[in-house]
């Protein structure tokens, strides 16, 4: 069974900083993708950054040049390290992994439970 735990998330001021960490647990293969989303009160769940298993990433511009998605494919960890945190960037947090599933040979995504980052002004 394939598990996601998120950790890291807290409260922290404007400017301040913040590292979320992502545990996958389960045969997740070889070749996939995990990635980190955001969901505010009252808006659509949104992608935070990705890192496929190969270390390709992609970010939301949001987000470009305070944040960085890392991944150690031994330990099947994720991490977001979050810099020059503001106001906006509170939301829940949630880790994805995106696998391939060779029984019905498509994908198939994971969601962890989400962890809360609030960022005072």
């Amino acid at each position: 069974q394939v598990q996601l735990v998120e950790s890291g998330g807290g409260l922290v001021q404007a400017g301040g900083s913040l590292r979320l960490s992502c545990q996958a647990s389960g045969s997740i293969g070889s070749g996939n993708a995990m990635g980190w989303y955001r969901q505010a009160p009252g808006k659509q769940r949104e992608l935070v950054a990705t890192i496929t298993s190969g270390g390709s990433t992609n970010y939301a511009d949001s987000v470009k040049g305070r944040f960085t998605i890392s991944r150690d494919n031994a330990k099947k960890t994720v991490d977001l390290q979050m810099n020059s945190l503001k106001p906006e960037d509170t939301a829940a947090y949630y880790c994805k992994l995106t696998i391939w599933v060779t029984l019905t040979r498509g994908w198939r995504d994971y969601w962890g439970q989400g962890t809360q980052v609030t960022v005072s002004s």
